[in-house]
Order: C-alpha cells, then sequence, then structure tokens
C-alpha cells in the first residue's frame, strides 16, 4: 500500500517574479518577465529577448556567503538553491545539525548546468591555465550540482541526485520524489529543476528558428501559447522547488498542506509514430495522460483545470487534441486549460517545476491564472474546444484537480496529477 504524498512547500525564482509571495501576485496579474537583452542583439541574435529572473545582489546574500558569490558564475546553481531553500523554509522544515536527516533527500534537474563556468574553463585551458579555474568549477558544471549544494546546506542523508530529461525534468523530478516517499524509502524530498540563462544556451535554439524574431521591440507580445500568431517559444530561465512529505508526517508536525500528489506516470515515445527528437509521438502523450489519471484513481470528469506544456509553436493544436482524446472531453465539457509560458516563456528544464508551483497555488488558493497574448486562438483549437475554457483573465474560483503535465525533446513526457487536499480529505470520509 503506497504512502499518501503531500506537499508542504513552495520556492520560485522565475522571470517575472523572485519568490513566492511576488510570483503569486505576478501570475494573478497576467505580468509578463520577458524583456529585451542589447547583449542578444550585439551577437546578432534573431530573438533579441528572454525571461530572467530579477534577482538582486540582496536576494542572493540571502542564501550565499560573500566568498560563495565571489566563486559562483553559474545562474543555474544561483536559481536552484535560492528556490530550493524557499520551500525548505515555507515548509517549516529545520536544517540538520551534527546528524544528517537520513529521511529528507533531494531531487533537482537541470539541463545543461554552468554553462558560463565551463565557457570560463574552455579558454583557461586553452591558454595553459588550468591552475587558475577555481575549486567550484566541478560543483558549478555537474548535473548534480544544484543537489549537492542544497544537500549540504539542509543536510540530507537520504537519497541525493539530478534528473535531465529536457523539458519534462521538473515534473519527472516531482514524480520522482513522489514515488521515493509513497514507498517508504523517505519521509521528505525536495523536489525542483533549474536552468541557466544566457545566449551560450539559447544560441542553439535561435540557429534552429524556433524562437519569434518579430517581437524584440514588444517583449511582452511575444510568449503566444494557443495563438494563431505564435510563431515559437521565448527562452526562459529559473528554478522551482517543490517540498513533498507523507501526510503522516505533515500531520504530525501540523504543518500547511497546499497540496496532494495523488500519481502520475512518465514515458517516451520512442521517436517512432511520428514522433522525432523535437517533436512528441502523440500516441505516447495520450498513454501518459491516461496513465497519470489511471495511477491516481481520479476519473477523466474530475479534472478541474490543465497547466499545458503549451509552448506557442504549431504543436499546440496538436497538445490540445491529444488532451481531447486522452480525456474524451471536448467543447465546454473540456476543463480550462492554461499555459504559464504566455508570461515567462519556456524555461526550459526549469519549466516543469515553476509551473507545478504554479499549478498549487491555484489549487491551495481557488483562483486559474490567465493565459496571456492569445486573443487570437487558433482556429484548430477552438475546432475542439470551446473558447471560454482558456482563461484570459484571472478566474477566482475552487480548483480542486489540476493535471500537470510536460513534454520534453527526445520525445519524452511527464504528467502528474495534483488534488486539494482537503477536497479529498472530504471524499474519503463520505
Amino acid at each position: 500500500m503506497r504512502n499518501r504524498v503531500v506537499i508542504t512547500g513552495l520556492g520560485v525564482v522565475a522571470p517575472n517574479a523572485v519568490g513566492l509571495p511576488a510570483f503569486r501576485e505576478a501570475i494573478q496579474q497576467g505580468r509578463s518577465g520577458i524583456t529585451f537583452h542589447q547583449e542578444l542583439a550585439d551577437l546578432k541574435f534573431s530573438c533579441q529577448i528572454g525571461g530572467i529572473p530579477p534577482i538582486t545582489e540582496t536576494d542572493k546574500k540571502q542564501y550565499f556567503t560573500d566568498l560563495q558569490l565571489q566563486q559562483l558564475n553559474s545562474s543555474g546553481v544561483i536559481y536552484g538553491v535560492m528556490a530550493g531553500m524557499e520551500a525548505w523554509r515555507h515548509a517549516g522544515l529545520p536544517v540538520a545539525t551534527d546528524e544528517p536527516d537520513w529521511e529528507s533527500g533531494i531531487v533537482f534537474g537541470t539541463g545543461l548546468l554552468g554553462i558560463e563556468k565551463i565557457r570560463e574553463s574552455v579558454y583557461k585551458i586553452d591558454q595553459g591555465q588550468v591552475r587558475r579555474l577555481g575549486s567550484t568549477a566541478v560543483v558549478q558544471t555537474m548535473v548534480s550540482g544544484v543537489s549537492a549544494y542544497l544537500g549540504g546546506m539542509i543536510g540530507c542523508g537520504n537519497q541525493l541526485t539530478a534528473n535531465s530529461s529536457a523539458c519534462s525534468t521538473g515534473t519527472e523530478a516531482l514524480l520522482m520524489a513522489y514515488e521515493r516517499i509513497a514507498f517508504g524509502s523517505a519521509t521528505r524530498m525536495l523536489a525542483g529543476s533549474c536552468n541557466d540563462h544566457g545566449p551560450y544556451l539559447w544560441g542553439g535554439f535561435d540557429a534552429m528558428r524556433v524562437l519569434p524574431y518579430q517581437y524584440n521591440q514588444s517583449p511582452d507580445r511575444a510568449s503566444r501559447p494557443l495563438s494563431a500568431s505564435a510563431s515559437g517559444f521565448v527562452p526562459g530561465s529559473g528554478a522551482g522547488a517543490l517540498v513533498l512529505e507523507s501526510l503522516e508526517s505533515a500531520l504530525e508536525r501540523n504543518a500547511t498542506i497546499y497540496a496532494e500528489v495523488r500519481g502520475g506516470h512518465v514515458n517516451s515515445g520512442g521517436q517512432r509514430g511520428g514522433g522525432s527528437m523535437t517533436a512528441p509521438n502523440a500516441a505516447a502523450v495520450q498513454r501518459c495522460i491516461q496513465k497519470a489519471v489511471e495511477q491516481a484513481g481520479i476519473q477523466p470528469d474530475d479534472i478541474d483545470l490543465i497547466d499545458g506544456h503549451l509552448t506557442a509553436t504549431l504543436k499546440d493544436p496538436d497538445e490540445v487534441r491529444g488532451w481531447v482524446n486522452a480525456l474524451g472531453r471536448s467543447g465546454s465539457e473540456f476543463p480550462y486549460i492554461n499555459s504559464l509560458k504566455s508570461m515567462v516563456g519556456h524555461c526550459l528544464s526549469a519549466a516543469g517545476s515553476i509551473e507545478c508551483v504554479a499549478a498549487v497555488l491555484e489549487l491551495h488558493e481557488g483562483f486559474i491564472y490567465p493565459s496571456m497574448n492569445c486573443e487570437d486562438l487558433h482556429p484548430a483549437i477552438t475546432d475542439l474546444i470551446d473558447p471560454s475554457r482558456i482563461p484570459q483573465q484571472c478566474i477566482q474560483k475552487p480548483v480542486n484537480v489540476v493535471a500537470k503535465a510536460n513534454f520534453g525533446f527526445g520525445d519524452v513526457n511527464a504528467c502528474v496529477i495534483l488534488t486539494n487536499y482537503q477536497i479529498q480529505t472530504a471524499h474519503a470520509n463520505e
């Protein structure tokens, strides 16, 4: 029998806000964090905009010493540590002192960590200056670097690891943490993901011509999920983090419970059946959603809201079609659906975790944030679902069940079902 798993802490570093209170306000107001960057223009990028979290030196000093900041030039490490420690503190959990906390672990994923440090290292090594790399070169560039930093700060004695599955990384990390608690291998897990920013990471996407170039003078209009005029995703960066805990532990310490993780599914389309390195296999997407619903023990009609992947590319109508087919719901019977990427861009490996934080806030506080820049809804989407199911202004209403999914390069998929804990408890007692 599986342990019930709940979420008791949240942390976020996003392009439109740093920290949970500011992020909540930003997503309710539909505030964009996408801005123009002169550096990209100077380097002759076609897309000269992106989402970079507005962190300050004061923000950093809440989590790092002056010496650490002198050595750190990996934005991903900074974002991940800030989000992770905010989530841990938000959960009201202490850090270990003399003895490791054997029941607490971390799964914190990323795509490519420390790209600026890697660039610096290449130049120094080529110049024969290997001894000037510094003592933090390895931990700033290894994929598990954020888990290592956080593990030492918290004193975790359980599993300490990182995952990397492109755009599905954050949602997959949450499910990995969920399974560890559900099957009794840990009591608490800090789950999350992060992503660096900058030209050396975003350049490959610009070269692929999958980024929009028409909105360099109006960046807040550029990210257009679900829109007929969508012309590519806007690159973003940041980190999201969630503390997962067994229900028994959360109740014992009288913790605030923000949501329950009911289950989920991770799979791959094998780059078959229309799937490729950059395009999803539609059958695999539908199977991932259906298996997530099945494992969660709910019915498709129970879902109130879909927090979609929805990147503002030609694949948005295909994604909506996948949800329609997987759930057997269409027209006005379809759940509400939104996309955080309309405000923050596509935060790559950080996307899933930042979006999971937003989904939990919607559940706990009873609102549905708006999908921005989709006043011209794609006709292939409105042929499938009623336009009213895509909120363009914040809606205040109870939300009991959210399906959150991400689909990534390599034809990989992850879907998690999150529920309102109070509602589920009421049903359990009927």
